[in-house]
């Protein structure tokens, strides 16, 4: 059985527990380096991942803490998937930011965009 928190209460609940996020961030620091993550970034997605753990709480699968810090850990290590890097969906699982160019350095090196812009 799911938690009856109203709207109020789980706002209540998921202001007390945004430390979890700080403790979150603080132990997989290194990580967050090595995967060139911004720390605001990682923040907001793991601040909403808490919302929503908080709202899909159920009391009788164990501690709401316990369940908090299971989901926050599964965000992090979401966090440096493609999608969330670059926000883009769909992008195969290899591909790396440094693939990805600016509209404007297209503008400027295609020949084809400066075809059609002349036309």
């Amino acid at each position: 059985m799911k938690n009856n928190f109203s709207i109020a209460q789980r706002n209540e609940i998921v202001e007390e527990h945004l430390w979890c996020i700080d403790a979150v961030i603080r132990k997989n620091r290194a990580l967050m380096q090595a995967a060139r993550l911004d720390y605001d970034d990682v923040y907001q997605q793991l601040a909403i991942r808490l919302i929503r753990a908080v709202a899909g709480f159920d009391p009788d699968k164990g501690e709401l803490r316990q369940h908090i810090f299971a989901q926050l850990k599964f965000e992090l290590l979401n966090c440096k998937t493609p999608c969330r890097l670059c926000g883009m969906t769909g992008l195969p699982e290899d591909y790396c930011q440094e693939k990805i160019i600016s509209l404007e350095y297209i503008r400027e090196e295609s020949p084809m965009y400066s075809q059609v812009m002349a036309a």
